[in-house]
């Protein structure tokens, strides 16, 4: 009983995280103090999660192959941006 309600209150934590980062994000674009590309970066992990639960057809699955894609993407990333400073392409 007690994990269900700890388990509730830490996703209504996470949801109510992901609103005021979005509310902020717009607030910034709005006012200009950050650019939409930068602000929309912050779609790719929702957009690969809904890729692979239409994919899979199941929550933890997509959310694990979610992790790792984003893991893939992040290496990849490094190597990207550490070849581009070594050989100042």
């Amino acid at each position: 009983m007690a994990s269900n309600l700890v388990i509730g209150l830490a996703m209504g934590l996470i949801v109510i995280g992901v609103l005021g980062a979005i509310g902020v994000g717009i607030k910034n674009v709005v006012s200009g103090k950050s650019d939409l590309k930068r602000v929309s970066v912050m779609i790719v992990p929702l957009a690969v999660f809904g890729i692979s639960y239409a994919v899979m057809g199941d929550f933890d699955q997509a959310g694990m192959s979610t992790l790792v894609a984003m893991m893939g993407l992040m290496i990849l990333a490094i190597v990207i941006s550490s070849t581009r400073g070594t050989f100042k392409f």
